[in-house]
């Protein structure tokens, strides 16, 4: 049996990660924070990437340890994870990072706006702590960002054509923690279920596409999963 997962940030949060959309979501708390993540005002504004850099420096996901959700896709036979998040936590998990796309990049690196030259985010922010506000890329003094696709920013064209030819081909999709409102990536809901795929939605709150799902589990993910993963195997 061929498996497609696609996650978003519902699943890391049992792991301490806050997500966006959520009921506790960071754009809940703070609305501000949707610039520190969104292209056009990072790239316009110093204080801004200043502000976004130390985001990452308090995201919980340095620290962050997979939950049980992660562990089951993990152990589930030859199963490709598509996720929207950034944070690494599959690949912690034991899924093979050869099977794991990430539509959204890793926050973990930092790349050059300019030139594309690579180094870390660690890197970008201990220069700030020692007294950089906004550091540039050392090769051409270009602005740095974080390996994440903010918003505002097209997916890589290869990692997505990959997950729709992974959605299309499957015969069981899930689709965990994910609210399905982030284009292209919720799409692909729709070409797994168009494809025949069987599509399993689980998510605390409803999704556009709950109508198209063979079955919606609206369960804790750290129990939802590691159930619906044994019963695949």
């Amino acid at each position: 049996m061929t498996v497609t997962v696609l996650t978003g940030a519902g699943i890391s949060t049992e792991s301490g990660i806050p997500d966006y959309r959520g009921p506790k979501g960071l754009w809940v708390t703070d609305p501000d924070y949707e610039k520190l993540v969104t292209y056009d005002y990072y790239m316009a504004d110093p204080d801004i990437r200043r502000r976004s850099w130390l985001f990452r420096r308090d995201s919980p996901a340095w620290e962050a340890e997979p939950n049980a959700a992660h562990r089951a896709l993990a152990a589930l036979p030859d199963a490709w994870i598509v996720t929207q998040n950034v944070d690494g936590l599959h690949q912690r998990a034991g899924s093979p990072p050869e099977r794991v796309l990430e539509l959204h990049g890793n926050m973990f690196g930092a790349m050059c706006t300019a030139c594309g030259a690579r180094s870390t985010t660690r890197e970008a922010i201990d220069r700030i702590l020692a007294g950089e506000d906004d550091p540039a890329c050392r090769e051409c003094g270009g602005i740095l960002k974080t390996t994440t696709v903010m918003f505002g920013q097209a997916l890589d064209r290869h990692v997505l054509l990959q997950a729709i030819k992974l959605a299309g081909e499957c015969e069981v999709f899930l689709a965990v923690g994910t609210s399905l409102q982030v284009q292209p990536a919720a799409s692909l809901a729709r070409v797994a279920a168009e494809a025949g795929a069987r599509l399993v939605i689980v998510n605390g709150e409803p999704t556009p596409y709950d109508h198209m799902a063979d079955e919606v589990i609206n369960e804790p993910i750290g129990v939802a999963v590691p159930r619906l993963c044994a019963s695949l195997t």
